[in-house]
C-alpha cells in the first residue's frame, strides 16, 4: 500500500475544525497524544507537535488516556516511561495485548536499560532520555507515521 501524504498545516482542510476526526485526525492530519505527568514537558512536547503541523492532546496520565476518546483517535503515542499508576511500559504491554497497534514513542528522564530493551522489542520508535533533542523526537514520529500509514 502506498503512503498517502498529508495536507500542509495552512491547507483548508485545517482551517475548517469542523471536519470528522479519525485516527489521523482531522482532515487526516495525525492526532498525537502525549502522557507525560509532568506539565511543562507535557506543553513543550505538545508545542512542539503542533507547530509540525499535527493535532496535539494530552494527558496526565496513562490512566486518564484510557478513559478518553484518544484511544480511538491517536497515530502516535508519546509517553513517559514512569508515572505515578500504569507506566507507559506498561500502557504498550495493555495496548497490545487488545490488538492495538498505536505507535510508541517513550520519554524518560531514568533511562534503564532493562525497560528500554522491553519497549524496543515490543516495537517503539524512540526511547529518549530527557532532556531530549528536538530533532531527535521529530525523526521518531516521522518514522512512526511514515511506517502506520504505510502498514
Amino acid at each position: 500500500m502506498a503512503c498517502e501524504s498529508l495536507p500542509a498545516a495552512n491547507s483548508p482542510e485545517i482551517q475548517n475544525p469542523s471536519r470528522s476526526v479519525g485516527r489521523f485526525g482531522v482532515a487526516n492530519i495525525p492526532v498525537i497524544s502525549i502522557i507525560d505527568d509532568d506539565e511543562l514537558v507535557r506543553g513543550a512536547v505538545k508545542d512542539l507537535v503542533r507547530s509540525l503541523g499535527y493535532v496535539a492532546t494530552t494527558y496526565s496520565s496513562a490512566e486518564e488516556y484510557l478513559r478518553s476518546d484518544g484511544v480511538r483517535n491517536t497515530s502516535c503515542l508519546i509517553t513517559d516511561v514512569q508515572m505515578p499508576g500504569m507506566s507507559g511500559a506498561d500502557l504498550q504491554t495493555h495496548l497490545m495485548a487488545k490488538g492495538d497497534t498505536t505507535p510508541f514513542i517513550f520519554m524518560t528522564a531514568f533511562a534503564n536499560e532493562r525497560t528500554r530493551a522491553r519497549v524496543l522489542q515490543a516495537g517503539a520508535f524512540g526511547y529518549l532520555q530527557k532532556p531530549f533533542d528536538n530533532d531527535t523526537l521529530i525523526e521518531c514520529l516521522e518514522t512512526a507515521l511514515k511506517t502506520r500509514r504505510c502498514a
